[in-house]
């Protein structure tokens, strides 16, 4: 079956999605595990180009390349060489590596003869152990030392202090010049024979991913093969890649995103994946170059998130550079429209947002690229599934059987071949997965009558950080450890490049007294996670609370918000003061600012441009 002539021509509305799923969906999907797409790549693309890794910032570097063919032989050697190291089916093999070739051929070798466990090596080795605890953990895959990204020593602790674990092998993040007995030199040493398509079938685990919980509760969930194929093949569809494309990734691999949206989808499609450097697009040498890389090496898709875009409007671009860009590509956080609309004017380069999850294989709904972009709309369903809001009050129930109008805000809930099986421990599965194979996203939202999906706030408190997912209780526990803390409450704080930062808001004890500086430090060593350490600390007299005594959030995040928007005031040095109010609403945050009518049309400019890409409703009063 081809690719481009029989399915990309068909997705772009909510009308194609249900002619094609007038197919059986046997003959749309004809593969029953990644092993078997990433073979389909290499008979249908074998010379083609399938990756290209920039090592460093230096134009005049050429990146190193791999076919397709290249590709799954390396991953085949990663299966054959886990295997002589005892991994069988189901075994996990955890991965504590940035996004480099090395790592992708270890991600799919360990889903061919075991099951990937990819980990987020920004945790304290403490919470690493106890996710290689939880699943009995036996080999682990990580970066050898490394002055650029020091992750090595934590991983080897991790491991010493699991106790489960037999093997470390190292990744030498020199590529093209591996050490002896580095992952890479263990791989030249394995054939590239073998089939491991016959014993993979759709509902076997190819994956673990772990989705949040504190040091002591890790949430860990599976993903069969189903899910990760069924995210992979479709989600090439709506974004336009054509064999010969080429998409800039520099997601880490412990994100779905940067695994499978921008990841195995392309290589589905024939298209190549641009790797940028050991710590991706945290290299910020490569983003100041960005626009060039992308006239060299002719990228035609952005992978990013929001960060990355206002990173990018940054970057001074020559008129006519990278030309081959059709795409960017957002998500991970929600996108503000404000950025979204300038980016777009600026470099004339489309968006497009997608809603996606790790307990969706990393999609829910896409806006495809060959529809008009609908404002706030993270798109519409993936083929031969079902996306729909259900009233708050029906969230609890095993079965659903209640459902929103279409335009109707409730609870979004999914189903479909990409929905996870569930958590490891079946325990953390109520109230998100259902008896009747519904996902509950815990997101707030409505699908209006073309199917389009419209995301208008989170049940849950999640701090979203540059599309990273932070646990608020995390943070709220580690404060409550300080013997100056009373109560804690962490919210996210409005960034335009980030999406949001976390904040903690503190009650002290009675008669004590304490300096947030003082309370952050000693808070640091409490927090597993780097990214969640928060930016500031504010400390109230009372948190405030809803008459039943629970902490009421959106009065933190409206205070969070003012707090935000008064420091970028301040840091103008305006002549007057800006009278600004946040609130907190149904629609979230709105922020009311009243402007002097002493202002200049220059001052009035350079305050709207400080605020610019904050995720916030913010509506200019004029003075009375």
């Amino acid at each position: 079956m081809s690719f481009t002539t029989a399915l990309r021509p068909e997705i772009k509305t909510l009308k194609d999605i249900r002619a094609l799923e007038q197919k059986p969906y046997e003959t749309m999907m004809p593969f029953r595990s990644t092993a078997a797409l990433l073979s389909y790549a290499a008979n249908t693309y074998g010379p083609a180009t399938a990756l290209y890794f920039q090592e460093s910032a230096n134009l005049t570097e050429a990146p190193l390349t791999w076919s397709f063919q290249g590709f799954l032989d390396s991953c085949v050697r990663a299966a054959n060489l886990l295997r002589s190291l005892g991994v069988h089916q189901d075994d996990p093999v955890a991965l504590l590596v940035p996004h480099i070739p090395s790592a992708l051929f270890a991600l799919w070798g360990a889903q061919m003869a075991g099951c990937a466990f990819p980990i987020n090596y920004l945790l304290s080795a403490e919470h690493i152990a106890e996710l290689l605890r939880k699943t009995n953990t036996r080999v682990v895959i990580t970066l050898a030392p490394s002055d650029t990204l020091p992750i090595n020593a934590e991983a080897r602790r991790a491991a010493e202090l699991a106790g489960c674990v037999t093997h470390v092998i190292e990744i030498d993040p020199d590529e093209r010049n591996p050490g002896p007995g580095s992952f890479q030199r263990l791989l030249n040493e394995q054939p590239a024979t073998g089939s491991y398509e016959a014993e993979l079938s759709a509902d076997r685990t190819a994956a673990m991913f772990h989705t949040g919980g504190t040091t002591g509760l890790p949430k860990i969930l599976r993903h069969s093969h189903r899910n990760e194929v069924h995210t992979s093949w479709f989600g090439a569809l709506y974004y336009d890649m054509q064999p010969g494309d080429r998409i800039l990734n520099g997601f880490p691999i412990f994100h779905v995103a940067g695994t499978f949206v921008y990841g195995l989808a392309p290589l589905a499609a024939g298209a190549a994946l641009f790797l940028p450097t050991l710590t991706g697009m945290r290299n910020q040498a490569f983003v100041k170059q960005a626009w060039a890389f992308a006239q060299r090496d002719k990228l035609t898709h952005l992978g990013c998130v929001p960060t990355v875009l206002s990173a990018l409007l940054d970057v001074p671009r020559s008129p006519g550079e990278a030309e081959n860009i059709r795409w960017a590509l957002s998500g991970g956080s929600p996108l503000p429209n404000e950025l979204a609309q300038t980016f777009e004017n600026e470099h004339r380069i489309p968006i497009r947002s997608i809603f996606g999850m790790t307990e969706c294989a990393g999609l829910v709904s896409i806006e495809p690229c060959h529809a008009p972009r609908h404002v706030g709309s993270v798109g519409i369903r993936l083929p031969y599934s079902d996306v729909a809001a259900i009233p708050l009050e029906t969230a609890s129930d095993k079965r659903l059987n209640t459902f929103c109008k279409p335009g109707e805000t409730g609870i979004v809930v999914i189903r479909g071949p990409h929905v996870s099986p569930g958590y490891l421990d079946d325990a953390h599965s109520a109230g998100t997965f259902t008896d009747d194979q519904w996902l509950i996203s815990g997101d707030l939202g409505h699908v209006d009558e073309d199917g389009y999906i419209y995301l208008t706030g989170r049940s849950k408190d999640l701090i979203i950080r540059s599309g990273h997912n932070i646990d608020p209780g995390l943070i709220e526990e580690a404060f409550l450890k300080l013997p100056a803390v009373s109560t804690c409450a962490a919210v996210g704080e409005p960034d335009s490049y980030a999406g949001e930062l976390p904040v903690a808001f503190v009650s002290l004890k009675e008669g004590v007294h304490a300096d947030p500086a003082d309370l952050l430090a000693d808070v640091a060593q409490h927090i597993p996670e780097r990214p969640a350490l928060p930016k500031r600390v504010l400390i109230l007299d009372k948190i405030p609370t809803t008459p039943v005594g629970k902490i009421y959030k959106p009065a933190l995040r409206a205070l969070a918000a003012q707090e935000k928007i008064a420091a970028l005031i301040r840091s103008l040095d305006l002549p007057e003061a800006v009278d600004v109010d946040c609130a907190a609403e149904p629609r979230g945050v709105v922020a009311r600012l009243k402007v002097p009518s002493t202002f200049n049309a220059d001052q009035r400019a350079a305050l709207a441009q400080a605020l610019t890409g904050l995720p916030l409703q913010i509506h200019w009063e004029d003075p009375a």
